[in-house]
């Protein structure tokens, strides 16, 4: 078995919707970043590709090539699962945490699971938490959103 972390925060600006583990969440403001922003997919990239060993997101998908501009993160996440596959690894277990103040996600937590599942995880191995900061720092003042992740792989 082998175990990965990710963690990923976004600024959240005016004029971008709100992207969070594949689903569109209506808020007046999304996440700011070269693909769609995506902390939640993004932190569980970083978390598989360091249970692979293979580095981190920004060599797989850097931010200054711009075929990742405006990309669906939940496709980038199809393929990290595919190299997962490809070194004979299969996903055992992903547990995650999204850090915000608002909008409040917790509804939207099945839909998650089913978005990264379509994705090609397993069913019945994701984990989402949603947490607030308590109105501390940057996240508590609603400038950002932060997401954590851990992935646990096995062999096939």
């Amino acid at each position: 078995m082998r175990i990965g972390t990710g963690y990923d925060s976004h600024r959240l600006v005016h004029g971008r919707a709100l992207v969070i583990g594949g689903v569109r969440i209506p808020f007046e403001k999304g996440l700011l970043g070269h693909s769609d922003g995506d902390v939640l997919v993004h932190a569980i990239i970083d978390a598989l590709i360091g249970a692979l060993g293979t580095g981190d997101i920004g060599k797989y998908f850097p931010d200054s090539d711009p075929q990742w501009k405006d990309a669906s993160s939940i496709d980038l996440l199809k393929y990290i699962v595919e190299i997962v596959r490809m070194n004979d690894l299969e996903v055992a277990w992903i547990d995650s945490t999204v850090v915000t103040e608002q909008p409040r996600i917790a509804p939207f937590i099945p839909e998650m699971i089913r978005a990264i599942e379509g994705a090609g995880v397993p069913c019945g191995v994701v984990n989402i938490k949603a947490k607030t900061n308590e109105g501390m720092g940057f996240v508590g003042r609603g400038e950002g959103i932060v997401a954590m992740a851990v992935a646990l792989l096995r062999r096939e």
